[in-house]
Parts: structure tokens; sequence; C-alpha cells
């Protein structure tokens, strides 16, 4: 073999080496999910009772929830169990993730990507929590009282599944708004000053966006533009303080 040679054949064992570890990494991932899952099985119809808990406590005298379809009974309470599993291993999937890349990272960067994943995670649990404790017990006391004379309120056990799990994504990816702005300062795409010039786009955005994601009710609407709104505000304070502290580069560490 000859010397030209050598660096082609340490970059392939490089790049099959990297390609090993994700999928190392990946199959950790998949089996914390699976485990979390078959921890929840057994416990699956309990959990549907929870989450349906804000509708049910709002539901008209004698309403109550109806499954339309043969398999719904034994498949929706599957289906959450399996997606509270995987918001339950989000941190671990995201410490899979950051054990991949964190070598290839300068210090500071990985100074600064450790917060930013905790607090992503964090952010994402909060908007869930927000969504559940506040904005779904609203919106079905509106929507219940809102139900024209003579028709039953009933809604569908699979319905309610899709709509709850709907807006649990939208005010979770919501409320990592603070995260985005810190990450596009960090990046230098924007600077706090511009951030804070915007704000008033920044209003009228969240409410366009609140409009698109949350179902065409006003209540729901202004419960996640509002939040929004604050965690924009929440941004400039932390893209301001990371300006403020952001240390010189450095060199990669070996290896």
């Amino acid at each position: 073999m000859t010397d030209a040679e050598r660096p082609e054949d340490d970059a392939e064992q490089s790049f099959v080496s990297h390609l090993v570890e994700l999928r190392s990494r990946l199959l950790k991932a998949v089996a914390a999910v699976l485990l979390l899952l078959l921890a929840l099985l057994p416990f699956a119809n309990k959990l549907y009772g929870w989450l349906a808990l804000p509708l049910i406590r709002h539901l008209p005298q004698g309403g109550t929830m109806i499954a339309t379809e043969v398999a719904s009974p034994f498949l929706t309470p599957l289906k959450l169990a399996f997606f509270v599993a995987l918001f339950a291993a989000i941190p671990y999937v995201l410490y899979q993730l950051w054990a991949f890349v964190a070598p290839g990272l300068y210090r500071h960067e990985k100074r600064l990507a450790v917060p930013i994943l905790v607090s992503s995670v964090v952010l994402f649990y909060l908007g869930c929590a927000f969504a559940y404790f506040l904005v779904l017990p609203a919106v079905f006391t509106f929507m219940t009282h809102i139900a024209p004379a003579g028709v039953a309120v009933m809604p569908d056990i699979g319905h309610y599944l899709s709509f709850v799990l709907g807006l649990f994504l939208a005010f979770g990816l919501c409320f990592e708004l603070p995260v985005v702005l810190v990450i596009l300062v960090a990046l230098g795409i924007v600077t706090p000053a511009q951030l804070a010039d915007s704000r008033r786009y920044a209003i009228v955005g969240s409410f366009v966006v609140a409009a698109v994601l949350t179902p065409p009710d006003v209540l729901s609407q202004t419960m996640l533009a509002l939040p929004m709104c604050l965690l924009y505000e929440l941004g400039i304070v932390g893209a301001r303080t990371l300006t403020r502290t952001a240390p010189a580069p450095e060199p990669r560490e070996d290896g």
C-alpha cells in the first residue's frame, strides 16, 4: 500500500466507524422507547382516562365519549401509550444525539449546546403541561357551552386523541421560541437589537401562528399567542446574556 492510498483508507475507516456509532446510538434510543412502551402498556387505559379528564369534566349532564370504529377501544389507548413513551424518552434520545456529535464540537460550543438541549426539553414539557392544565379545560368549557340546543356532545375517542396530541405538539414547539432566538443570535444571523426592533412584527406573527396551529376559536388562539409574546421577550433576554458572556473561540479537542 502506497502512502497516497493510506489517507483514503483512513477516511473510509473513520466514516464507517461513525456509521457504526450512529447505528448504536439509534438502536439505544429505539430500545429506550420500546422499553417504556412495554412498561406503559398495562396502564394504557388509565393513561387515556387521565388524558380525557379535561373533556369529561366539562361534558354536559349525561354526555359521554364514544368509539365509532371497531378497533378504537384497543388501538387508541395503545397509540397514546406509544406517544407517552416517546415523549418520556426524549431526554435519553437527545443524550444519545449529544454523545454522537459532542466529540466534533469546540469547547465553547459544548458549553452553549448543553444549556440549549436542557432548556429545549424543559420548554417542550412546559408547553405540553400548559396545554393540558390550562388550554384544554378552557377550550372544552367554551366548546360545550356553545353547542346548539338538542345536540348531544359525544366526542369520538380517536378524534379526541388526535386533537389533543396536535395541541400538545403545537404548544410544545411554540414554547421553543426562546431557544430558536438564542440559536439565531449565536449563529450571527440576527442581533438582540434587531430582535427588539422587530417586536411588533413578532406579536403579529404570534397571533398568525396561533390561528394556524390551534382550533378555530379565539380563546385557544389567544392562549397560545400571549405566551409566545412573553417567550419572545425571554428569548431577547437570553440572547443579550449570550452576547455578553460569549467566550473566545477555542481549538477543538483531540479525537
